[in-house]
Protein backbone atom coordinates (compact mmCIF):
# COMPACT_ATOMS: atom_id res chain seq x y z
CA UNK A 1 0.00 0.00 0.00
CA UNK A 2 0.91 3.47 -0.03
CA UNK A 3 3.54 4.99 2.40
CA UNK A 4 1.71 8.14 2.73
CA UNK A 5 -1.48 8.93 4.72
CA UNK A 6 -3.92 11.54 2.81
CA UNK A 7 -5.93 13.44 5.52
CA UNK A 8 -8.83 15.34 5.17
CA UNK A 9 -10.85 16.61 7.62
CA UNK A 10 -14.28 17.28 7.59
CA UNK A 11 -15.80 19.28 10.51
CA UNK A 12 -19.21 18.06 10.98
CA UNK A 13 -20.47 18.55 14.63
CA UNK A 14 -16.75 18.46 15.79
CA UNK A 15 -15.79 15.02 14.15
CA UNK A 16 -12.86 14.72 12.36
CA UNK A 17 -13.15 12.32 8.99
CA UNK A 18 -9.32 11.18 8.47
CA UNK A 19 -8.30 8.73 5.74
CA UNK A 20 -5.61 6.89 6.76
CA UNK A 21 -3.30 4.01 4.81
CA UNK A 22 -2.18 0.80 7.04
CA UNK A 23 1.29 2.04 6.91
CA UNK A 24 0.16 5.42 8.50
CA UNK A 25 -1.75 3.42 10.84
CA UNK A 26 1.06 0.95 11.34
CA UNK A 27 3.42 3.93 12.39
CA UNK A 28 0.23 5.90 14.25
CA UNK A 29 0.45 2.76 16.64
CA UNK A 30 4.18 2.36 16.60
CA UNK A 31 3.99 5.68 18.65
CA UNK A 32 0.80 5.32 20.49
CA UNK A 33 1.12 1.57 21.58
CA UNK A 34 0.83 0.83 25.16
CA UNK A 35 1.81 -2.72 24.15
CA UNK A 36 4.56 -1.98 22.51
CA UNK A 37 6.07 0.82 24.37
CA UNK A 38 5.70 -1.97 27.50
CA UNK A 39 7.92 -4.23 25.55
CA UNK A 40 10.51 -1.40 24.94
CA UNK A 41 10.59 -0.92 28.49
CA UNK A 42 11.42 -4.48 28.99
CA UNK A 43 14.16 -4.34 26.24
CA UNK A 44 15.73 -1.00 27.89
CA UNK A 45 15.86 -3.29 30.86
CA UNK A 46 17.18 -6.54 29.35
CA UNK A 47 19.85 -4.02 28.02
CA UNK A 48 21.24 -2.61 31.25
CA UNK A 49 21.09 -6.59 32.72
CA UNK A 50 23.89 -6.74 29.90
CA UNK A 51 25.71 -3.90 31.31
CA UNK A 52 25.61 -5.49 34.65
CA UNK A 53 26.59 -8.88 33.75
CA UNK A 54 29.52 -7.20 32.34
CA UNK A 55 30.24 -5.29 35.62
CA UNK A 56 30.56 -8.86 36.81
CA UNK A 57 33.76 -9.07 35.00
CA UNK A 58 35.59 -6.23 36.28
CA UNK A 59 37.43 -6.16 39.44
CA UNK A 60 35.72 -6.00 42.79
CA UNK A 61 37.37 -3.03 45.02
CA UNK A 62 35.84 -2.18 48.68
CA UNK A 63 37.06 0.38 51.05
CA UNK A 64 36.24 0.23 54.91
CA UNK A 65 36.69 3.50 56.80
CA UNK A 66 35.64 3.54 60.84
CA UNK A 67 36.38 5.58 64.17
CA UNK A 68 36.10 4.32 67.12
CA UNK A 69 36.28 4.57 71.00
CA UNK A 70 38.10 2.10 72.53
CA UNK A 71 37.68 0.60 76.33
CA UNK A 72 40.54 -0.09 78.94
CA UNK A 73 41.45 -3.87 78.97
CA UNK A 74 41.12 -5.89 82.03
CA UNK A 75 43.79 -8.60 82.92
CA UNK A 76 42.45 -11.57 84.58
CA UNK A 77 43.16 -14.37 86.67
CA UNK A 78 41.85 -17.96 84.95
CA UNK A 79 39.67 -17.86 88.04
CA UNK A 80 38.50 -14.53 86.65
CA UNK A 81 39.85 -12.80 89.37
CA UNK A 82 40.88 -9.34 88.80
CA UNK A 83 43.24 -9.26 92.30
CA UNK A 84 46.66 -10.83 92.35
CA UNK A 85 49.18 -11.12 89.60
CA UNK A 86 50.04 -12.74 86.25
CA UNK A 87 53.35 -13.33 84.36
CA UNK A 88 53.46 -12.15 80.49
CA UNK A 89 56.44 -12.55 78.86
CA UNK A 90 56.96 -9.00 77.17
CA UNK A 91 59.35 -8.95 74.05
CA UNK A 92 62.49 -8.43 74.90
CA UNK A 93 61.93 -8.29 78.58
CA UNK A 94 61.12 -12.43 78.92
CA UNK A 95 58.70 -13.32 81.89
CA UNK A 96 57.37 -9.99 83.84
CA UNK A 97 54.55 -9.53 86.68
CA UNK A 98 52.24 -7.94 86.08
CA UNK A 99 49.06 -6.58 88.34
CA UNK A 100 45.43 -7.77 87.07
CA UNK A 101 42.98 -5.10 86.43
CA UNK A 102 42.00 -2.28 84.24
CA UNK A 103 45.01 -1.98 82.01
CA UNK A 104 45.06 1.43 80.46
CA UNK A 105 44.85 1.78 77.00
CA UNK A 106 44.62 4.44 74.27
CA UNK A 107 40.84 5.56 73.87
CA UNK A 108 40.57 6.65 69.82
CA UNK A 109 40.97 4.23 67.06
CA UNK A 110 40.53 4.17 63.34
CA UNK A 111 41.03 1.62 60.59
CA UNK A 112 40.74 2.12 56.51
CA UNK A 113 40.99 -0.78 54.28
CA UNK A 114 41.58 -0.98 50.54
CA UNK A 115 40.84 -4.34 49.03
CA UNK A 116 40.65 -5.17 45.28
CA UNK A 117 39.78 -8.76 44.40
CA UNK A 118 40.49 -9.95 39.58
CA UNK A 119 38.79 -13.35 39.45
CA UNK A 120 41.09 -14.64 37.11
CA UNK A 121 39.04 -18.19 36.33
CA UNK A 122 35.58 -18.91 37.33
CA UNK A 123 34.87 -22.09 35.14
CA UNK A 124 33.36 -19.98 32.69
CA UNK A 125 30.26 -18.87 35.24
CA UNK A 126 31.05 -15.11 34.13
CA UNK A 127 31.50 -15.27 30.44
CA UNK A 128 28.15 -17.81 30.48
CA UNK A 129 26.44 -14.82 32.62
CA UNK A 130 27.19 -12.55 29.95
CA UNK A 131 25.97 -14.35 27.32
CA UNK A 132 22.86 -15.47 28.65
CA UNK A 133 22.06 -11.48 29.57
CA UNK A 134 23.17 -11.04 25.95
CA UNK A 135 20.41 -13.73 24.69
CA UNK A 136 17.94 -12.07 27.41
CA UNK A 137 18.12 -9.07 25.47
CA UNK A 138 17.94 -10.77 22.44
CA UNK A 139 14.55 -12.33 23.28
CA UNK A 140 13.64 -9.33 24.72
CA UNK A 141 14.45 -7.58 21.58
CA UNK A 142 12.41 -10.05 19.84
CA UNK A 143 9.37 -9.70 21.93
CA UNK A 144 9.14 -6.03 20.50
CA UNK A 145 9.12 -6.86 17.10
CA UNK A 146 6.22 -9.89 18.25
CA UNK A 147 4.44 -7.38 19.75
CA UNK A 148 4.66 -4.62 17.11
CA UNK A 149 3.42 -7.71 14.80
CA UNK A 150 0.83 -8.74 16.42
CA UNK A 151 -0.26 -4.82 17.08
CA UNK A 152 -0.08 -4.47 13.63
CA UNK A 153 -2.39 -7.36 12.60
CA UNK A 154 -5.28 -6.43 15.33
CA UNK A 155 -5.00 -3.28 13.67
CA UNK A 156 -5.22 -4.67 10.01
CA UNK A 157 -8.23 -6.90 11.13
CA UNK A 158 -9.87 -3.89 12.08
CA UNK A 159 -8.91 -1.64 8.70
CA UNK A 160 -9.87 -4.25 7.13
CA UNK A 161 -13.69 -4.74 8.65
CA UNK A 162 -14.05 -1.12 7.92
CA UNK A 163 -13.22 -1.71 4.60
CA UNK A 164 -15.71 -4.87 4.09
CA UNK A 165 -18.79 -2.71 6.57
CA UNK A 166 -18.47 0.26 3.98
CA UNK A 167 -18.42 -1.63 0.69
CA UNK A 168 -21.23 -3.30 2.31
CA UNK A 169 -22.98 -0.16 3.15
CA UNK A 170 -22.28 1.08 -0.60
CA UNK A 171 -23.81 -1.79 -1.65
CA UNK A 172 -27.07 -1.35 0.61
CA UNK A 173 -27.70 1.90 -0.57
CA UNK A 174 -27.88 0.69 -4.14
CA UNK A 175 -30.09 -1.93 -3.74
CA UNK A 176 -32.09 0.60 -1.19
CA UNK A 177 -32.36 2.93 -4.49
CA UNK A 178 -33.04 0.11 -6.64
CA UNK A 179 -36.26 -0.97 -4.09
CA UNK A 180 -37.02 2.39 -3.95
CA UNK A 181 -37.55 2.97 -8.11
CA UNK A 182 -39.35 0.25 -8.22
CA UNK A 183 -41.43 0.95 -4.76
CA UNK A 184 -42.55 4.76 -6.92
CA UNK A 185 -43.13 2.53 -10.32
CA UNK A 186 -45.51 -0.16 -8.40
CA UNK A 187 -47.08 2.91 -6.29
CA UNK A 188 -47.59 4.66 -9.54
CA UNK A 189 -49.69 1.03 -10.92
CA UNK A 190 -51.49 1.11 -7.47
CA UNK A 191 -53.14 3.99 -8.25
CA UNK A 192 -53.82 3.27 -11.69
CA UNK A 193 -55.28 -0.20 -10.21
CA UNK A 194 -52.76 -2.57 -12.22
CA UNK A 195 -51.02 -3.71 -8.78
CA UNK A 196 -52.80 -4.88 -5.26
CA UNK A 197 -52.44 -2.61 -1.91
CA UNK A 198 -50.89 -6.11 -0.85
CA UNK A 199 -48.08 -6.38 -3.23
CA UNK A 200 -46.93 -2.72 -2.27
CA UNK A 201 -46.36 -3.61 1.23
CA UNK A 202 -44.37 -6.91 0.62
CA UNK A 203 -41.98 -4.53 -1.29
CA UNK A 204 -42.27 -1.92 1.47
CA UNK A 205 -41.14 -4.36 4.12
CA UNK A 206 -38.44 -5.49 1.75
CA UNK A 207 -37.25 -1.85 1.86
CA UNK A 208 -37.51 -1.68 5.33
CA UNK A 209 -35.40 -5.11 6.17
CA UNK A 210 -32.69 -2.96 3.82
CA UNK A 211 -33.09 -0.10 6.40
CA UNK A 212 -32.50 -1.72 9.47
CA UNK A 213 -29.82 -3.65 7.72
CA UNK A 214 -28.20 -0.51 6.76
CA UNK A 215 -28.24 0.93 10.79
CA UNK A 216 -26.74 -2.38 11.78
CA UNK A 217 -24.16 -1.96 9.09
CA UNK A 218 -23.44 1.20 10.80
CA UNK A 219 -23.56 0.25 14.07
CA UNK A 220 -20.78 -2.53 13.35
CA UNK A 221 -18.84 0.19 11.93
CA UNK A 222 -19.09 2.67 14.82
CA UNK A 223 -17.89 -0.39 16.97
CA UNK A 224 -14.98 -1.61 14.73
CA UNK A 225 -13.57 2.78 15.00
CA UNK A 226 -13.72 2.95 18.35
CA UNK A 227 -11.72 -0.42 18.96
CA UNK A 228 -9.53 1.57 16.61
CA UNK A 229 -9.47 4.50 18.17
CA UNK A 230 -8.87 2.67 21.30
CA UNK A 231 -6.19 0.73 20.01
CA UNK A 232 -3.72 4.36 18.56
CA UNK A 233 -5.21 6.35 22.02
CA UNK A 234 -7.02 8.98 19.54
CA UNK A 235 -9.59 11.32 20.68
CA UNK A 236 -13.20 9.67 19.95
CA UNK A 237 -13.55 12.83 17.31
CA UNK A 238 -11.46 11.08 14.67
CA UNK A 239 -13.07 8.92 12.66
CA UNK A 240 -10.82 7.10 10.45
CA UNK A 241 -11.44 6.05 7.14
CA UNK A 242 -9.91 3.55 4.70
CA UNK A 243 -7.66 4.64 2.33
CA UNK A 244 -9.74 3.27 -0.75
CA UNK A 245 -6.71 4.08 -3.58
CA UNK A 246 -4.36 2.30 -1.08
CA UNK A 247 -6.75 -0.69 -0.84
CA UNK A 248 -7.14 -0.97 -4.32
CA UNK A 249 -3.46 -1.00 -4.90
CA UNK A 250 -3.11 -3.33 -2.52
CA UNK A 251 -5.62 -6.01 -4.12
CA UNK A 252 -4.36 -5.37 -7.24
CA UNK A 253 -0.90 -6.73 -5.96
CA UNK A 254 -2.47 -9.72 -5.01
CA UNK A 255 -1.70 -11.66 -8.04
CA UNK A 256 1.68 -11.57 -8.04
CA UNK A 257 2.01 -12.96 -4.20
CA UNK A 258 4.88 -15.47 -3.79
CA UNK A 259 4.73 -18.79 -4.36
CA UNK A 260 4.20 -21.39 -1.34
CA UNK A 261 8.06 -21.99 -0.97
CA UNK A 262 8.96 -18.53 -0.94
CA UNK A 263 6.25 -17.70 2.36
CA UNK A 264 8.17 -21.11 3.72
CA UNK A 265 11.39 -19.23 3.13
CA UNK A 266 10.34 -15.61 4.16
CA UNK A 267 9.43 -17.41 7.68
CA UNK A 268 12.16 -20.13 8.27
CA UNK A 269 14.41 -16.59 8.18
CA UNK A 270 11.84 -14.03 10.11
CA UNK A 271 9.48 -15.73 11.79
CA UNK A 272 10.11 -14.62 15.35
CA UNK A 273 8.71 -17.81 17.11
CA UNK A 274 11.30 -19.30 15.50
CA UNK A 275 13.38 -17.21 16.63
CA UNK A 276 13.04 -16.67 20.17
CA UNK A 277 12.56 -20.81 20.63
CA UNK A 278 16.21 -20.40 18.55
CA UNK A 279 17.01 -17.92 21.95
CA UNK A 280 15.67 -20.27 24.96
CA UNK A 281 17.74 -22.78 23.18
CA UNK A 282 21.15 -21.15 23.55
CA UNK A 283 20.27 -19.73 26.54
CA UNK A 284 19.53 -23.30 28.03
CA UNK A 285 23.32 -24.32 26.69
CA UNK A 286 24.65 -21.49 28.40
CA UNK A 287 22.86 -22.63 31.22
CA UNK A 288 24.51 -26.15 31.16
CA UNK A 289 27.86 -24.08 31.61
CA UNK A 290 27.01 -22.08 34.56
CA UNK A 291 26.02 -24.80 36.04
CA UNK A 292 29.10 -27.05 35.20
CA UNK A 293 31.15 -23.76 36.74
CA UNK A 294 29.55 -24.22 40.33
CA UNK A 295 31.54 -27.42 40.45
CA UNK A 296 34.83 -25.87 39.21
CA UNK A 297 36.95 -23.67 41.66
CA UNK A 298 36.86 -20.10 41.59
CA UNK A 299 40.40 -18.60 40.98
CA UNK A 300 40.54 -14.63 41.78
CA UNK A 301 43.91 -12.31 42.28
CA UNK A 302 43.28 -10.18 45.88
CA UNK A 303 45.51 -6.84 46.60
CA UNK A 304 44.88 -5.48 49.91
CA UNK A 305 46.02 -2.43 51.76
CA UNK A 306 45.12 -1.67 55.77
CA UNK A 307 46.35 1.31 58.14
CA UNK A 308 44.60 0.93 61.58
CA UNK A 309 45.88 1.75 65.32
CA UNK A 310 46.33 1.69 67.75
CA UNK A 311 48.14 -1.16 67.51
CA UNK A 312 45.92 -3.53 70.24
CA UNK A 313 46.69 -7.34 69.65
CA UNK A 314 49.42 -7.63 72.32
CA UNK A 315 48.62 -6.91 76.34
CA UNK A 316 50.50 -3.47 76.33
CA UNK A 317 48.57 -1.50 73.74
CA UNK A 318 50.68 0.49 71.09
CA UNK A 319 49.43 3.91 70.40
CA UNK A 320 50.51 3.80 67.07
CA UNK A 321 49.28 3.43 63.15
CA UNK A 322 49.84 0.27 61.87
CA UNK A 323 50.36 0.01 57.63
CA UNK A 324 50.03 -3.44 55.93
CA UNK A 325 49.50 -4.55 52.61
CA UNK A 326 49.78 -8.12 50.48
CA UNK A 327 49.24 -9.42 47.27
CA UNK A 328 48.17 -13.00 46.83
CA UNK A 329 45.91 -15.72 45.14
CA UNK A 330 42.68 -16.57 46.32
CA UNK A 331 40.97 -20.18 45.45
CA UNK A 332 37.27 -20.86 46.15
CA UNK A 333 35.98 -24.00 45.92
CA UNK A 334 32.28 -25.75 47.48
CA UNK A 335 33.58 -29.20 48.15
CA UNK A 336 29.83 -29.93 48.23
CA UNK A 337 29.51 -29.19 44.85
CA UNK A 338 31.38 -32.50 44.16
CA UNK A 339 28.44 -34.70 45.24
CA UNK A 340 25.41 -32.16 44.81
CA UNK A 341 25.99 -30.63 41.35
CA UNK A 342 25.97 -33.48 39.21
CA UNK A 343 22.01 -33.94 39.37
CA UNK A 344 22.22 -30.04 38.73
CA UNK A 345 24.21 -30.86 35.74
CA UNK A 346 21.82 -33.72 34.24
CA UNK A 347 19.28 -31.70 34.97
CA UNK A 348 20.13 -28.31 33.08
CA UNK A 349 21.74 -30.64 30.15
CA UNK A 350 18.20 -32.51 29.89
CA UNK A 351 16.65 -28.69 30.10
CA UNK A 352 19.15 -27.93 26.95
CA UNK A 353 17.92 -31.38 24.45
CA UNK A 354 13.82 -29.95 25.60
CA UNK A 355 14.27 -27.29 23.97
CA UNK A 356 16.36 -28.12 21.19
CA UNK A 357 13.42 -30.25 20.30
CA UNK A 358 10.62 -27.16 20.62
CA UNK A 359 12.70 -25.66 18.05
CA UNK A 360 12.17 -28.06 15.58
CA UNK A 361 8.39 -28.39 16.66
CA UNK A 362 7.74 -24.72 16.66
CA UNK A 363 9.19 -25.16 12.99
CA UNK A 364 6.85 -27.75 12.28
CA UNK A 365 4.17 -25.72 13.47
CA UNK A 366 5.04 -22.22 11.55
CA UNK A 367 5.30 -24.59 8.23
CA UNK A 368 1.72 -25.74 8.96
CA UNK A 369 0.27 -22.47 9.94
CA UNK A 370 1.95 -21.10 6.56
CA UNK A 371 0.82 -23.68 4.34
CA UNK A 372 -2.92 -23.61 5.68
CA UNK A 373 -2.60 -20.05 5.25
CA UNK A 374 -1.52 -20.39 1.50
CA UNK A 375 -3.95 -22.45 0.63
CA UNK A 376 -6.92 -20.53 1.92
CA UNK A 377 -5.07 -17.31 0.24
CA UNK A 378 -4.77 -19.26 -3.01
CA UNK A 379 -8.84 -20.62 -2.17
CA UNK A 380 -9.70 -16.11 -1.83
CA UNK A 381 -8.87 -16.07 -5.62
CA UNK A 382 -11.49 -19.06 -6.43
CA UNK A 383 -13.90 -17.48 -4.24
CA UNK A 384 -13.92 -13.94 -5.83
CA UNK A 385 -14.24 -15.25 -9.23
CA UNK A 386 -16.95 -17.41 -8.25
CA UNK A 387 -19.22 -14.88 -6.43
CA UNK A 388 -17.75 -12.66 -9.07
CA UNK A 389 -19.25 -14.39 -11.86
CA UNK A 390 -22.47 -14.98 -9.24
CA UNK A 391 -23.01 -11.27 -9.36
CA UNK A 392 -22.56 -10.82 -12.95
CA UNK A 393 -25.63 -13.80 -13.30
CA UNK A 394 -28.05 -12.15 -10.60
CA UNK A 395 -27.40 -8.88 -12.30
CA UNK A 396 -28.86 -10.95 -15.57
CA UNK A 397 -31.22 -12.57 -13.88
CA UNK A 398 -32.29 -9.40 -11.99
CA UNK A 399 -32.96 -7.43 -15.27
CA UNK A 400 -34.81 -10.56 -16.71
CA UNK A 401 -36.99 -10.61 -14.00
CA UNK A 402 -37.78 -7.20 -13.89
CA UNK A 403 -38.39 -6.64 -17.55
CA UNK A 404 -41.07 -9.72 -17.14
CA UNK A 405 -42.42 -8.25 -14.40
CA UNK A 406 -42.91 -4.67 -15.87
CA UNK A 407 -44.83 -6.62 -18.52
CA UNK A 408 -46.72 -8.53 -16.68
CA UNK A 409 -44.85 -11.72 -17.24
CA UNK A 410 -43.88 -12.69 -13.53
CA UNK A 411 -45.16 -12.76 -9.97
CA UNK A 412 -44.01 -10.36 -7.48
CA UNK A 413 -42.14 -13.04 -5.63
CA UNK A 414 -40.26 -13.51 -8.56
CA UNK A 415 -38.76 -10.15 -8.41
CA UNK A 416 -38.29 -9.90 -4.97
CA UNK A 417 -36.41 -13.30 -4.87
CA UNK A 418 -34.35 -12.12 -8.21
CA UNK A 419 -33.67 -9.27 -5.58
CA UNK A 420 -32.87 -10.62 -2.47
CA UNK A 421 -30.51 -13.21 -5.05
CA UNK A 422 -28.69 -9.93 -6.38
CA UNK A 423 -28.01 -8.96 -3.00
CA UNK A 424 -26.75 -11.74 -1.42
CA UNK A 425 -24.34 -12.54 -4.41
CA UNK A 426 -22.80 -8.35 -3.91
CA UNK A 427 -22.25 -9.01 -0.48
CA UNK A 428 -20.61 -12.09 -1.13
CA UNK A 429 -18.09 -10.52 -3.15
CA UNK A 430 -17.39 -8.06 -0.91
CA UNK A 431 -16.84 -10.26 1.84
CA UNK A 432 -15.03 -13.05 -0.49
CA UNK A 433 -12.85 -9.53 -1.41
CA UNK A 434 -11.72 -8.71 1.80
CA UNK A 435 -11.39 -12.36 2.89
CA UNK A 436 -8.86 -12.26 -0.13
CA UNK A 437 -6.86 -9.19 1.31
CA UNK A 438 -7.40 -11.05 4.73
CA UNK A 439 -5.53 -13.95 3.74
CA UNK A 440 -2.73 -12.24 2.10
CA UNK A 441 -2.18 -10.04 5.16
CA UNK A 442 -2.55 -13.23 8.00
CA UNK A 443 0.54 -14.82 5.05
CA UNK A 444 2.76 -11.89 6.41
CA UNK A 445 2.08 -11.70 10.11
CA UNK A 446 2.68 -15.25 9.97
CA UNK A 447 6.27 -14.85 7.92
CA UNK A 448 6.17 -11.52 10.17
CA UNK A 449 6.95 -9.54 7.30
CA UNK A 450 3.99 -6.65 8.28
Amino acid sequence: MSDHAAISTDSVNDTDSIQMSLEAIYRLAEQESKVIRISEQSLHAAQEAVRQAKNNILPEVSIDLSGSYIGDAYLMSRGFSTNGMTEVILPGLGPQQVSNGRQPSPHWGNMLSVQATQVIYSGGALTAGVEMAKIGEQIAELDVRKNRQEVRFMLTGYYLDMVRLLNQLEVIDVHIALTQEVLQQMQAKERAGVVLHNDLTRYELQLKQLELTRIQLQDALSVIRHQLQTALHQPSNHIFMPDTAAVAQAYMQLENSLSELAWQNTAADKNITIRQAQAVSEMSEQQVRLTRAASIPTIAAVIKNELFGPYTTDLIPVNANVYAWFVGIGIHYDLGSAWKNHRAIRQSKAESEKSKTEVELVREQVNNQIHAAYVSFLTSFTEVDTNQKQVELADENYAVVEKRYNHDLALLTDLLDASGIKLQADMALVNAKVNLLYNYYKLRYLTHSL
